[in-house]
């Protein structure tokens, strides 16, 4: 099998390495060309997975159509916001035969699509059925290190979600399939809303009592949002649900917690993305849920409170008065 990943960030070449580690034959797009310069010399990608060895059968490159094309498989890691634009250079390259694995959390801003969305916008109908979403409790660091870590893979049919798992899966990496792409997506997306808020919990010096409620709150505000938009309710009790969401909420790996403690530790939040090279997805992610939660009429108070404190510089202890002070009512109480 040919592999294409498209995005060198920490987690696609994370992917590719473990692609290539079984044998596979895999292109590693790299937008950096540091990057690509130091796999070639070094077998490291020292900006975004430093310390790890990476595998002879990954070939990096900065040329997009080299890696895209005459693939069997094709694997999208780049940041949600530039997803569209990059995805626009490689789009002519797949086939009917061409499986299209989406890596990617998040929501577009300006459409409120989610990465498939945005696929379905851009590649004929006839690739639509080709399209499979990775997502679950899986920070790349770890799995890079070989780790057991187990996932998800989303599709729509039975054919390609098998094929996927079966490429992916490994002795340390276990891989479950589900039909539920939409529930996935967004559980892989508003997670990290929720971790921002869990690390401002943190970074306040609250407790886990208050971290354990979000949790379960943040729960409840992504499936209300989810099922309303055709996901499928038990999904977010599996690993692309709770299981991701519990790691990013609670693992000091996860870059929108680290936001958020810093957050809470009083640091204003240009300061903050200015200090890393790296992308906290929940970031923009949090414009895209609270615009389109308003949008279709879906309350979620939380990533409300979180929206305020990114883009309106509402303080995170005036934002917990909020919610704590909100109407009593029964916690079943939902749509």
């Amino acid at each position: 099998m040919r592999i294409g990943v498209i995005g060198a960030g920490a987690w696609g070449t994370t992917l590719a390495n473990l692609l290539a580690e079984k044998g596979y034959d895999v292109g590693l797009w790299a937008f950096e060309k540091e990057v690509c310069a130091d796999i070639l010399e070094a077998r490291e990608n020292k900006v975004f997975l430093p310390g790890i060895h990476l595998c002879q059968h990954l070939t990096p490159s900065n040329d997009l159509n080299t890696v895209a094309s005459a693939k069997d498989l094709l694997l999208l890691a780049v940041p949600s916001h530039v997803f569209r634009s990059v995805a626009v250079r490689w789009v002519h390259h797949p086939t009917e035969r061409t499986l299209i694995v989406n890596a990617t959390k998040g929501i577009e801003n300006e459409t409120h699509l989610t990465m498939s969305g945005i696929l379905e916008q851009l590649l004929p109908p006839r690739l639509h059925g080709r399209i499979a979403v990775l997502s679950g409790p899986s920070f790349a660091k770890e799995v890079a290190k070989q780790i057991p870590t187990a996932v998800t893979i989303a599709a729509r049919t039975v054919e390609v979600a098998q094929q996927v798992q079966t490429t992916f899966a490994t002795s340390y990496f276990r891989v479950y399939t589900s039909y539920d792409v939409v529930g996935a997506e967004l559980g892989g997306a508003v997670k990290n809303v929720m971790a921002i808020a869990a690390g401002i919990s943190d970074g306040l010096g609250l407790g886990y009592n208050t971290r354990a409620a979000l949790i379960t709150r943040g729960v409840a505000e992504i499936q209300r949002l989810a099922t309303r938009l055709g996901a499928n309710p038990k999904t977010f009790m599996g690993l692309a649900g709770i299981g991701d969401l519990v790691l990013t909420c609670t693992g000091k790996l996860s870059r929108n917690w680290t936001v958020g403690h810093k957050l809470g530790q009083g640091m204003k939040l240009e300061a903050i993305l200015s200090e890393t090279r790296t992308v906290a997805e929940g970031v923009r992610t949090t414009k895209s849920v609270y615009n389109l939660s308003r949008k279709i009429g879906v309350e979620m108070p939380i990533a409300e409170q979180i929206y305020r404190i990114l883009y309106e510089d509402l303080e995170p202890k005036e934002a917990l008065h909020v919610l704590m002070s909100r109407d009593l009512r029964q916690e079943m109480d939902e749509e």
